[in-house]
């Protein structure tokens, strides 16, 4: 019988689907079963969230590895290129959170544009400051995105329903699904200079990495908001921080980090910084959503 390790928690009708098909279950206990490596031996798959590392040292230790599934989006946590040498097929569900996390993009452009959460916590403090809170509308403001998949696109689609003008930047052709949408395709620099809200939805790569950092941050709109739900380390922190303290920015609202959670607390606590801790995808359809595919691309790798 092939045997999958359950490393991170997936939804009970996930695990029941996997049983169904004739698989057997270990569920890892993160406290109790020590070292992944040690743990790895004698399966055939491996399922993880985000929170469990597949480095290259643990796909060296197992001895019968032929698949990874990762479920949910990134795939940062697991090391492909080794996977690779050692003929292991990794598999995500990028599919499941895109509406989940769509959703919350315009949540935290809302609670930016009306000072929500600010307007929340001075009520709870007996404030009433209806003065000073006063917000901005999202309609017929430019909205910027970086990166314009699956998540980008129906970022695109609920903005064009606000009104909004739509920029889109990607490394790949984005033409067709430009005219779909209604969005114009931009480069950069342009939807960096121009947009009030720039909602970011590109993975972690090397070129990624800290692409919005203090030069851009010196020519974006002095009432620009930043939204990032993709991957913190695609924001230079320490920049954003300056950034916010020097008004070059009106706000930004961050649903990931560098460090999950963050090790300087800093940048978290700003008043114009809005942090969230990596909730985008955690609605209860999303995980469902997850399982389901999770399930399905265990039995169908092991088939």
């Amino acid at each position: 019988m092939k045997r999958v390790l359950i490393a991170d928690p997936i939804a009970e009708s996930a695990v029941a689907k996997i049983k169904a098909a004739g698989l057997e279950i270990v569920k890892r206990d993160y406290d109790a079963d020590g070292p992944i490596e040690e743990q790895i031996k004698g399966f055939d798959c491996v399922v993880v969230r985000s929170a469990t590392k597949i480095t290259k040292e643990v796909i060296e230790a197992s001895d019968n590895l032929k698949l990874v599934i990762r479920a949910g989006v990134g795939l940062d946590n697991v090391d492909i290129e080794a996977a690779k040498a050692k003929g292991v097929i990794v598999h995500n569900t990028p599919e499941a959170p895109t509406v989940s996390v769509a959703e919350m993009v315009f949540s935290l452009m809302f609670a930016l544009a009306r000072n929500v959460t600010q307007a929340d916590s001075s009520m709870k403090d007996e404030r009433w400051e209806k003065k000073k809170l006063k917000g901005t509308e999202l309609w017929n403001k430019t909205i910027g995105i970086v990166g314009f998949g699956r998540i980008g696109q129906e970022v695109g689609k609920r903005a064009k329903a606000f009104d909004m003008d739509v920029l889109a930047y990607d490394v790949i052709d984005i033409d067709d699904v430009c005219k779909e949408v209604g969005a114009k395709r931009s480069d950069l620099k342009t939807i960096i200079e121009q947009s009030d809200y720039i909602s970011l939805h590109v993975p972690l790569l090397p070129q990624t990495k800290g692409m919005l950092g203090e030069k851009e941050f010196k020519i974006m709109k002095k009432t620009a908001f930043l939204v990032n739900t993709a991957r913190g380390g695609v924001v230079d922190e320490k920049a954003l921080l300056d950034a916010l303290k020097q008004g070059e920015i009106a706000g930004a609202a961050l649903d990931v980090f560098e460090k999950e959670p963050p090790v300087d607390w800093q940048l978290v606590k700003h008043p114009k910084l809005i942090a969230t801790p990596h909730l985008a995808s955690s609605t209860g359809e999303a995980q469902v959503r997850v399982g389901e595919l999770t399930a399905q691309k265990v039995i169908d790798g092991l088939k």
